[in-house]
């Protein structure tokens, strides 16, 4: 890992009207509040707690946004990420690299089996790739995409892997038979047949961020750079199809200069009372399994147990687990000497900047 040490951090955010489904994304505590999310996780992340921010967080059910974990964590590094927003709902307004015209906006419900036009998919391949093969430093790739672990499934699934109980989601009992629904009517709805190129299955049922995330690493590697996947569900089925693109013959060899960074919350997620074994490392098996390679995967040490905040104590419930890159920036703290103790700390402290900031607006407001 101590190639990993020293990175270039980037944050793709994307949408997609899948995250608009009832009860599919705790990203949000309703349809239209998730339609800002990435904008607003963004923000949080680059400019901190106390920053001025054009966007509010969206209000959640239980728990604080990731994003917070991320700015504590990559602020200890003095790392700045760099954003590449697609197919978000509205411009952000701050800087970013723009792959596609704005007006592209979100990709459609992934139930249809249309989610993008294939022009779309390829041009945003071949965008990433180049900017991957560009890199002359490891890559942290982190994302933000309300919505995203379901395109993720529909991705694992749509190349032949059976993973519908084993995708995660912002709540504590992810909504598996909404997303099952959705997933087999986009893929019915496809007709793509059987081992389908990335491009194809994206195309029908992914999100902007996908193929973005998938010419990143391909290019990335290709140029002899590591890179650290920030996340869970979303990262594997973009390294799933990073890997379906390659001869069998070099898939290990790819595979080595890749590790997936997340939280201890979601590595310790379960899902059937009788087997309460991970259900994120049973999919990593998955993948290995299907590609015949082996794949690395660290978690962060960071807990919040012993916090007296209760959006941060709601992690230890199962709520939110991990997202915007959370786990892997904290990760690298760790990696840098920062204790976990410290990165908790420095939570706590943004989490009491955050609510202070919201009450003065309020009463400001009021």
């Amino acid at each position: 890992m101590n190639n990993f040490k020293d990175c270039c951090a980037l944050l793709v955010l994307a949408g997609s009207r899948t995250a608009e489904v009832e009860g599919i994304s705790a990203a949000g505590a309703s349809s239209a509040a998730r339609r800002y999310t990435a904008v607003a996780d963004a923000e949080l992340l680059l400019k901190g707690p106390l920053g001025s921010r054009s966007w509010p967080l969206p209000p959640l059910s239980r728990g604080v946004s990731p994003a917070l974990i991320s700015y504590v964590a990559s602020n200890f590094l003095g790392l700045k990420p760099l954003v590449l927003a697609n197919g978000l709902y509205q411009v952000p307004p701050f800087a970013h690299i723009c792959l596609e015209p704005p007006s592209l906006g979100p990709a459609a419900c992934l139930s249809t089996g249309k989610a993008m036009d294939p022009r779309r998919v390829r041009n945003l391949l071949k965008k990433g790739f180049l900017m991957g093969s560009k890199s002359r430093e490891s890559l942290l790739i982190a994302e933000c995409v309300p919505g995203g672990t379901t395109t993720a499934q529909a991705a694992l699934m749509g190349l032949g892997m059976s993973v519908s109980d084993l995708i995660s989601g912002s709540v504590a009992n992810p909504p598996v038979a909404i997303k099952k629904r959705l997933v087999e009517s986009g893929l019915r709805a496809a007709k793509i047949g059987k081992m389908p190129s990335a491009e194809e299955l994206l195309a029908a049922v992914g999100d902007p961020f996908q193929p973005v995330a998938v010419g990143l690493l391909l290019g990335a590697r290709k140029a002899g750079q590591q890179v650290v996947l920030g996340g869970g569900c979303q990262m594997l089925a973009v390294l799933a199809l990073a890997l379906s693109e390659l001869e069998a013959s070099s898939r290990e060899s790819f595979v080595e200069g890749v590790v997936l960074g997340t939280t201890s919350w979601l590595v310790e997620e379960g899902f059937s009372a009788n087997n309460r074994k991970s259900a994120l490392v049973k999919l990593i098996n998955v993948v290995e399994d299907f590609f015949n390679v082996e794949l690395l995967g660290l978690s962060t040490g960071l807990r919040f147990d012993q916090t007296r905040h209760k959006p941060l104590m709601d992690y230890e419930d199962g709520y939110i687990k991990e997202g915007v890159g959370a786990g892997a920036f904290a990760l690298m703290a760790q990696l840098h000497g920062i204790s976990c103790k410290e990165i908790v700390n420095g939570c706590e402290k943004s989490l009491e900047e955050l609510q202070s900031r919201a009450n003065s607006f309020a009463c400001s407001s009021s």
